[in-house]
């Protein structure tokens, strides 16, 4: 059932529809989105097409994230921190008309990310040593300000989970999520200064590029953080987009190397995101449980444009056996899982 791919080419051929699927551990297909073919008149195929990065950093005390979104009818800005010493969210985000001013590259291993304006200046950049994050936001949260130039450290042959799935006929997704990289810096909201040592401090990337339905749902579920011995270790789960027939991004992440899962089941309540999550497999090696400690809760309505996030954050404890039959025990690693619904 999981497809992996071994060639590289372009996403799509000359017809629009996607030349393979599957997934992979590195990325090897060139995001050719000029080449999108779902609508008979194609000025107004950019408006459907969505492209984000999203940055996450996990330290002892703080999650910290910065996106670029550009969603074709609008882009969308967003920075947020959670002190886990107080359980608190500190967010905010900009709804930028068509995406002006935003620049996202056309592959997910190099060139720059960026938005700015004389509110905010937002720098993502592919550096030899990895990802460069800068990020400038003196009136964040009424004047306290919020600035952060991290590093994440990322070597040739670490690991990610990349997938190529179709969304019905014409519509796919092409995503690359990163876990476990060392970050070095800095970070600073208001009076809290926090140095990021790679010892504690990993960062992660949730790069997507696609077409979707108007009308869309998704679960995914991340982690990235250290076993008591020093391995790092991150979990990747995801459901509810696309056809994920020929590959999920379901994986478990183990010192760089992928450790790939089939079908992942997201048991939780939407009638009360705060009780606790059940998270199993389709071959008996995952077993986890999520307790979560704080709910994020994001809505957006621009009329045609709505979304709905409840994105928990909390602990996972529990067990997952890798690729080579190893027991890998979990207790009290931080992450986050999530459901979305959106009308975009």
């Amino acid at each position: 059932m999981q497809t992996q791919l071994k060639q590289k080419g372009k996403l799509l051929d000359s017809k629009g529809s996607l030349s393979q699927v599957g997934w992979s551990p590195q990325p090897l297909l060139d995001c050719n989105l000029e080449n999108a073919r779902f609508y008979t008149f194609r000025m107004f195929q950019r408006f459907r097409i969505k492209r984000w990065d999203y940055y996450a950093i996990f330290t002892p005390r703080l999650f910290f994230s910065a996106t670029i979104a550009d969603l074709g009818y609008a882009g969308n800005i967003f920075v947020y921190m959670i002190d886990f010493s107080k359980i608190e969210l500190h967010e905010e985000g900009l709804v930028i008309p068509f995406g002006r001013g935003i620049k996202l590259p056309r592959n997910s291993d190099q060139g720059i990310s960026e938005f700015g304006d004389k509110r905010l200046q937002l720098h993502f950049e592919v550096v030899p040593e990895g990802r460069h994050i800068q990020v400038s936001w003196p009136a964040f949260q009424d004047g306290r300000g919020i600035s952060a130039d991290i590093l994440l450290h990322q070597a040739p042959e670490h690991e990610s989970m990349t997938i190529v799935i179709p969304i019905k006929q014409h519509r796919f997704y092409y995503n690359r999520k990163i876990n476990c990289l060392p970050a070095t810096g800095s970070l600073n909201y208001g009076d809290l200064h926090e140095d990021l040592l790679p010892e504690t401090c990993l960062g992660s990337l949730d790069w997507g590029r696609g077409v979707w339905e108007y009308k869309s749902f998704w679960n995914w579920a991340s982690a990235s953080g250290y076993l008591p011995d020093g391995q790092t270790i991150g979990l990747n789960f995801g459901c509810g987009f696309g056809d994920l027939s020929a590959a999920t991004e379901n994986c478990l992440v183990l010192n760089g190397k992928v450790h790939k899962l089939a079908q992942v089941n997201f048991g939780y309540s939407s009638s009360n995101f705060m009780h606790p999550w059940k998270f199993t497999d389709s071959e008996n090696r995952l077993n986890l449980d999520f307790t979560p400690l704080k709910e994020r809760l994001a809505k957006t309505n621009l009329g045609v444009i709505t979304s709905d996030v409840h994105q928990m954050f909390g602990r996972y404890s529990g067990t997952v056996i890798t690729d080579d039959g190893r027991t890998i025990n979990i207790n009290n690693l931080i992450g986050f899982a999530e459901e979305h619904q959106a009308h975009w």
